[in-house]
């Protein structure tokens, strides 16, 4: 498996804030990789060192077997970025602007195909100003993209968007992964880690405190998935379901059943209902996220450090 990032240690002090903490992680080639955490964790400044715009005060960053702040003009055709904060002179037209940054490059993308790919190809003679935040967004990914990046870096991409346009920007990035990209993105969106990531580093307050694919940091820390179960007749008085591999706890009130247990307990446990001729009326599931992982792994929700960023 092919490294593409790789943060060794790596510190980040202004004065006496430390905004990153001894962070240490890997990026494989073809994955969509997801840095998470309330705003204020470190993660814009984790994607400075990474895209060469800043140094680790100690540590070692590595992009693509190169170091991003000694190597700039050469990754500079090999990487993508989507800065959490920029923008184009207004009354500069979206084609103005592709013809801009593609006379930047030796073999440039062909910028009318990436206006197609990302849907704004009926906005090209359109001014910058008059764009919505969508699509003001998929402007600044088709920027990244005219150098045929290796590897997309993208910073708080969907922040102020609707929950309308972000999904649609969820399908963006996920284009741009399929098309041979490696994407690097940072969110304070749980949702949108859980919809895009093949894996995900959690930092809260500069310091990693968890790394790996959704459902095993779901597993690990978030604990289970509950069923809420009306059955259409009272179950026999040895029903035992806590036998049912995966489940963890079962309480049982007349015709309800409430049980708690592993992704798969559910399943089993409704087969081992139907052996018993026993059917569901009704059932409602409550599955944890990451939401539910932070929480357990620093005590604190992440919608309240977002109010207090």
């Amino acid at each position: 498996m092919t490294t593409t990032v790789v943060c060794e240690e790596v510190n980040r002090t202004f004065g006496t804030v430390t905004a990153l903490d001894g962070v240490s992680l890997t990026v494989h080639e073809g994955e969509i990789f997801g840095v998470v955490g309330p705003n204020g964790a470190g993660k814009t400044t984790l994607l400075n060192c990474l895209e060469g715009l800043d140094r680790p005060t100690s540590g070692r960053v590595e992009v693509l077997g190169l170091d991003p702040a000694r190597h700039t003009a050469e990754l500079a055709t090999r990487v993508g970025v989507q800065l959490q904060s920029a923008a184009l002179p207004p009354r500069l037209t979206v084609q103005e602007a592709m013809r801009l940054y593609s006379a930047l490059y030796d073999d440039p993308r062909p910028w009318p195909d990436l206006l197609r790919t990302l849907g704004i190809a009926d906005k090209a003679r359109d001014r910058v100003d008059r764009l919505s935040g969508g699509e003001r967004q998929r402007v600044f990914i088709a920027l990244a993209l005219i150098p045929r990046p290796e590897l997309v870096f993208m910073d708080e991409l969907t922040t102020a968007l609707d929950p309308r346009s972000r999904r649609e920007m969820w399908d963006t990035v996920e284009a741009v992964r399929d098309e041979g990209a490696t994407v690097v993105l940072t969110t304070h969106y749980m949702e949108e880690a859980e919809r895009l990531c093949d894996r995900v580093a959690i930092i809260d307050r500069g310091r990693l405190v968890a790394l790996d694919t959704v459902p095993a940091l779901i597993q690990r820390h978030a604990g289970a998935t509950t069923a809420h179960i009306t059955l259409t007749s009272a179950p026999p008085a040895d029903l035992d379901l806590a036998r049912v591999p995966g489940v963890t706890h079962v309480t049982v009130k007349g015709r309800d059943l409430t049980v708690q247990g592993d992704a798969d307990a559910l399943q089993r446990t409704l087969a081992e209902l139907s052996a018993q001729n026993l059917t569901a009326a009704t059932m409602s599931t409550t599955s944890p996220g990451l939401e539910d992982v932070f929480l357990s792994l620093t005590g604190r929700p992440i919608a309240t450090q977002e109010a207090a960023a």
